[in-house]
């Protein structure tokens, strides 16, 4: 499961001789590979179980780590990977919610949960739009235009604009309109816009109706199933029944969420 920014990654693996038993080796590094580019090496300790050592990361940027274990004396190499959240990460419901809907009264499967929140964040927004609230960053490539659509939406304010044309105009936020519900950006004064432009903006949902909260909580229950393991029912139903895959998501969507969905659909283009 992800790790949140910040948290503590306890990296274990074990040591093997040629024979495949565990050994204390003479020599162990762990060298941790960053989404940036960059690199760390923890301190790594042989544990209390001979041949097996660990090492503590502190988690400082988002994204898949790669996790690399080298030992000497003997030779021994192993390779592995985790992921790290962004601090914020979109979730369209609280896990207190999630829990409750799937009637868990303890906290044993909390951290799958959480990952299914966000596999289910995911297929709500590529019907509805963004709907957890965040900053986006996007290029538009346009050399003039009286507007310029912003891909998310609904989005709620801009917060910067930058041009990318060299001796090109400069803007401000106050230089500019935008339509929330479509996205379009265009000029105060009516004018012409001049590109490329790199706009920053908030999109999402200060207010998410009912029909979406209540499509998130049949998407997540049906990706709950899948946890049942073969030999059991996957598609459930009534509400969880899947007749036809969809574009992008196969059978992920019961029939119902997409109904419930269906009065905020941005379209099939919304991704």
């Amino acid at each position: 499961m992800p790790f949140d920014l910040g948290a503590t990654v306890r990296l274990t693996a074990d040591c093997l001789d040629p024979d495949g038993a565990p050994t204390t080796a003479t020599s162990a590094t762990v060298t941790v590979a960053l989404p940036d580019g960059s690199t760390v090496t923890p301190a790594a300790a042989e544990t209390g179980t001979p041949g097996r050592y660990q090492a503590d990361y502190v988690t400082t940027v988002p994204g898949r780590h790669t996790v690399r274990w080298v030992w000497s004396g003997p030779a021994h190499a192993y390779t592995d990977m985790f992921d790290v959240r962004e601090a914020t990460p979109p979730a369209i419901m609280s896990l207190a919610t999630a829990r409750r809907h799937l009637k868990k009264t303890d906290t044993a499967d909390d951290e799958e949960i959480r990952d299914w929140i966000e596999a289910c964040t995911r297929a709500v927004e590529q019907f509805v739009g963004p709907v957890a609230v965040r900053t986006i960053t996007e290029t538009a490539h346009f050399s003039t235009a009286r507007s310029v659509a912003l891909t998310r939406v609904p989005a709620l304010s801009l917060v910067s604009v930058a041009t990318l044309r060299p001796g090109g105009p400069s803007y401000t936020v106050d230089d500019l309109l935008l339509d929330p519900d479509t996205g379009l950006v265009s000029a105060v004064t009516g004018g012409i816009l001049y590109g490329p432009l790199r706009f920053t903006y908030r999109a999402g949902r200060v207010i998410v109706s009912a029909n979406i909260r209540a499509a998130a909580k049949i998407i997540l229950q049906h990706l709950w199933r899948t946890r049942q393991g073969p030999g059991r029912p996957q598609r459930g139903v009534d509400d969880y029944d899947v007749t036809e895959p969809l574009p992008g998501l196969g059978f992920a969507i019961p029939n119902r969420a997409v109904q419930l969905l269906d009065p905020d659909s941005l379209g099939p283009e919304v991704g």
